[in-house]
């Protein structure tokens, strides 16, 4: 029969598993905590059908922790932690700002209730994933995968390196600002000033709809993508699109570096800085001399 010293923190008994660094792993079944830390530190644990209730921090500075069929009802359960598995959990509001300055962690098939979650994060996996309250989550973290996400709040991830994404559903403005080294697979995005200030994005299959769309950023790449915006795709430095449609998008591409080809038509178009511009039609296409070198932009329409 499993032990658990509440004082001391200690983990007992027959019924262990195995981490992948070879340690074994205790059991921590069917319990309730609250209060502050009451697992700080904890090392090689399973834990399953457990509630964490009123208390901060359960699992701060943790490491090799595995939770399946667990509750977490307050604030900040893995602070600098390492090696953690989360799978068919639920975190309510309150466990806001759950995940920080935590390294390698996957979470799996669970319920994200709770804004601010993943700051400063190393090491991201994240599938089959609802977070409703999203706001200002996934700041500033690095080698992050999204599989089946869904994600409803603005803000979201912020400054972020190295982002793989595929079957991502966001609702939610300002996404991914600052963000560099980012890859997006069949994806939609409800977002108006999305990927702006970013570095190196590259987005296949996708639905974007939002207002100003990739203001101020390099190195942007849309293959199989449709978009609808306004004053969208504007101050890019190297903006590539492969077969894509615009729809009621007006006013686009102010003062962006562009190597456009469009299907069908462009509703509006305006100063681009340089490069080729290709389209069935374009509606209304300004270019003021006074404002941009009209020569350094090839345009083609089909009609």
């Amino acid at each position: 029969m499993d032990t658990f010293n509440n004082d001391k923190k200690i983990i007992t008994g027959e019924n262990s598993g195995k981490v992948d660094n070879g340690a074994a792993k205790g059991v921590i079944e069917r319990q309730t905590y609250t209060g502050e830390r009451p697992l700080f530190q904890a090392k090689n644990l399973l834990i399953k059908d457990t509630v964490f209730g009123e208390g901060e921090s359960p699992l701060k500075h943790s490491e090799n922790i595995d939770v399946i069929h667990t509750l977490f009802r307050w604030k900040y359960p893995f602070w600098y932690s390492k090696h953690v598995t989360v799978r068919e959990c639920t975190l309510f509001e309150m466990a806001r700002a759950g995940i920080w300055y935590t390294d390698d962690i996957t979470v799996e098939d669970t319920l994200i209730e709770a804004p601010k979650q993943f700051r400063r994060c190393d090491g991201i996996r994240v599938r089959n994933v609802s977070i409703p309250n999203a706001q200002e989550t996934l700041w500033n973290c690095k080698n992050v995968e999204l599989i089946k996400v869904t994600a409803n709040g603005d803000y979201f991830g912020m400054n972020c390196e190295n982002v793989t994404m595929d079957d991502f559903i966001l609702y939610g403005n300002y996404c991914f600002d600052g963000a560099k080294n980012v890859e997006v697979r069949n994806s939609r995005f409800l977002s108006k000033d999305c990927f702006w200030n970013a570095e190196n994005i590259t987005i296949y299959d996708s639905y974007i709809s939002g207002e100003y769309l990739g203001w101020n950023s390099k190195n942007v790449t849309l293959v199989n993508c449709t978009v609808e915006s306004l004053q969208g795709m504007c101050y890019i430095d190297n903006l590539v699109m492969r077969n894509c449609k615009l729809i009621n998008t007006t006013l686009a591409f102010e003062y962006s570096d562009v190597d456009v080809e469009i299907n069908g038509k462009i509703d509006s178009v305006i100063n681009p800085n340089s490069g080729m511009i290709k389209a069935d039609s374009i509606g209304e296409l300004i270019l003021e001399k006074d404002k941009v070198d009209i020569s350094k932009t090839r345009i083609i329409v089909n009609e």
